[in-house]
C-alpha cells in the first residue's frame, strides 16, 4: 500500500508516567529501534502546507513518507528506498520516487530545494489493546528526549475512548502534544537552519 489514512491520538508523558505504563501493561520488554530522518526546504514550504517529509529506518529497511493534512487525520504517501537511495538523500542528493514525487509536484515543491535537517531516534514498544494499537515511545533528538503514548485506531470514538480510559487508569495528565516532526523542528538550533549549498 502506497497511501493510507492515519488516525493517531498522542499524549506526552513524564518519565514516571512512562514507567507506570510500561510496567502496568504487557508491553514487550525489548523496544524496537527506529530512526526518522527529516527533510524540509529552507523556508519551511512543507510546514506552511501542513506537510512533512521523512525517511524512516527500521530493521534495516528505509521508507520515505510524505504526510499531508486530511479531513480524517493524515494522508501518508510511501515509497521504499534502497540503502543507496537513502544514503543519497542523507547526503542532500534528494530524489523522491514515484508516489511522493507526484504529491510534491501537486504542491509545487521542488525536490532541489529540500535540505536534510537531522534525525530523531525512537525506542518503540507496541501493544494490541482491545481494538486499538498502543504505542509507547522514548525519543531522542538534538540533545532532547521525550516520552509519549500514541494510540492508533480505526475510528475516532475508539481512539478517544482508549486514550481517556488509559489516562484515567494510570493517572496521566493530558498535555498538548505536537507530533514528532513538530517537536524535532522546534528543537533545531537556529544555526542549523541553513541554506542549501549550490
Amino acid at each position: 500500500m502506497t497511501q493510507e489514512i492515519e488516525m493517531e491520538y498522542k499524549n506526552l508523558l513524564t518519565e514516571a508516567e512512562f514507567t507506570r505504563l510500561q510496567q502496568g501493561l504487557p508491553f514487550p520488554e525489548d523496544a524496537q529501534l527506529q530512526v526518522n530522518h527529516y527533510f524540509e526546504t529552507n523556508n519551511f514550504a512543507l510546514k506552511e502546507l501542513g506537510c512533512a517529509l521523512r525517511i524512516r529506518e527500521k530493521n534495516g529497511v528505509f521508507t520515505s513518507t510524505l504526510k499531508e493534512p486530511h479531513p480524517q487525520g493524515l494522508l501518508e504517501t510511501h515509497d521504499g528506498l534502497s540503502d543507496h537511495e537513502a544514503e543519497q538523500w542523507l547526503n542532500e542528493n534528494i530524489s523522491p520516487k514515484n508516489n511522493i514525487a507526484k504529491r510534491m509536484i501537486a504542491h509545487n515543491i521542488d525536490a532541489d530545494e529540500l535540505i536534510y535537517y537531522g534525525s530523531l531516534t525512537t525506542r518503540r514498544r507496541e501493544l494490541d489493546y482491545s481494538d486499538v494499537l498502543l504505542v509507547l515511545d522514548y525519543s531522542t533528538y538534538h540533545g532532547y528526549n521525550d516520552y509519549e503514548l500514541e494510540i492508533e485506531a480505526e475510528s475516532e470514538p475508539a481512539g478517544l475512548k482508549a486514550m481517556h480510559d488509559i489516562m484515567k487508569d494510570f493517572s496521566i495528565n493530558k498535555r498538548h502534544t505536537p507530533n514528532k516532526i513538530q517537536r524535532f523542528f522546534n528543537s533545531v538550533p537556529a544555526n542549523n537552519r541553513h541554506h542549501k549549498s549550490d
